[in-house]
Formats: C-alpha cells, structure tokens, sequence
C-alpha cells in the first residue's frame, strides 16, 4: 500500500484542525519533508484551500498558519510544459532571481542544502499574472518557500507609497480594501480619529 505523500498529510492535518492556529514547527514534523512549506502553498494555489498566514492577518505571526474553511476555492492547476521551464532556467541563467543562488552548488542562506531551482510567478496566477514565460522566473526551493523573507530587504513604505501613487485608482482601492481587511481594528481607530478631528 502507497504511503501518503506531504502534501496528504498536510492536507488531512489542516481539515482536522479547521480554525485552529498551527505552527511551521508542528506542520514541519507532520510533512516529514523539508520542503513542507511548497507543499502548503499546492494547497493553496492548486487546490485553493484558504490557508491564511501573517501576510493575510494581522493576528497571525510569521510561521503560524490557519485553514478558514474546509471548502476549497477554485484553484489554479500547474499547466507550464517542460519547454517552458527549460527556456525560462536557461534565461535566467539557472539562476534563482531573488538571492543568486545557483543550481547544484550550496545554497547561500543554508549551507546544508545545495540549491534547487524552481520556477514561480512573478505576478501571481491569482492576481492575474499568466503562463506566459515572461511572467516566469527562476526561484531556489528557499526563496520560493518564502524563508529568506527574513534576510532579504524588505521595500520601505516611502517605496512602496510611490508604487502605490503610480497605480490606477482601481488598483490603489484593492490595495486600501486588502490593508482593511488585514488591520481592521487599527483602521477602524484611524477613522475614529479622524472624525474627532
């Protein structure tokens, strides 16, 4: 009998513990895998469970992790042919396009691992991004897990603020609705404030 793979394991772990706050620690243990994280992000983007983390709310801490719902939402499945992989890490020079890692050597953030290239939307498929390979870039299996988030720079609000200035009014209202949804207590205090002034 076939084992379950990681991606299963996370899977039924998540639907057994709908609503609950879990740890990379714990989901970690439960994959058994290195490279659990991925398989958390098949889960969201391929199966559309919504698995929210500290970039969707702002209760959550970085590395805590929570299933909303037991339904899946429509999802995007991988559709990116071997060609298309092949042409995009031989553009990108077998590269990752975030850190410079290169395939097969060390990688440079965990020394024990030699880097793995991957192959990640640079506008993602939910927001609208394509298959097209000039939406494609080369990421390592660290920087595509999002662990080296803690040791990249992270943009300044003065660059994000002049991003945002330089968008359409339609785009800079996703973003007010998406900053809303993620501090809404403290957004709720700003317009309290400002109708006491």
């Amino acid at each position: 009998m076939k084992k379950p793979g990681a991606r299963s394991k996370l899977r039924t772990y998540f639907l057994e513990h709908i609503g609950e706050v879990l740890d990379s620690d714990t989901l970690h243990e439960i994959a058994g895998v290195s490279e659990w994280a991925r398989r958390v992000r098949e889960l969201r983007n391929e199966e559309g469970y919504q698995i929210l983390t500290h970039n969707d709310r702002s209760d959550l801490k970085p590395g805590q992790y929570i299933l909303v719902d037991p339904i899946p939402k429509p999802a995007f499945p991988r559709e990116l042919s071997k060609e298309v992989r092949a042409y995009v890490l031989d553009r990108n020079g077998f590269t990752c396009q975030m850190c410079g890692a290169v395939a097969g050597e060390p990688h440079p953030h965990e020394l024990s691992r030699k880097t793995r290239l991957h192959i990640g939307h640079i506008v993602d498929k939910s927001m609208g991004g394509t298959d097209d390979p000039s939406n494609l870039r080369a990421l390592c299996s660290v920087c595509n897990e999002g662990a080296t988030n803690l040791t990249l720079d992270r943009p300044s609000h003065e660059k994000l603020l002049i991003q945002i200035r330089r968008a359409s009014g339609a785009d800079q209202l996703k973003v007010l609705e998406w900053l809303i949804a993620k501090f809404p207590t403290q957004a709720k205090q700003i317009i309290a404030g400002k109708q006491n002034d």
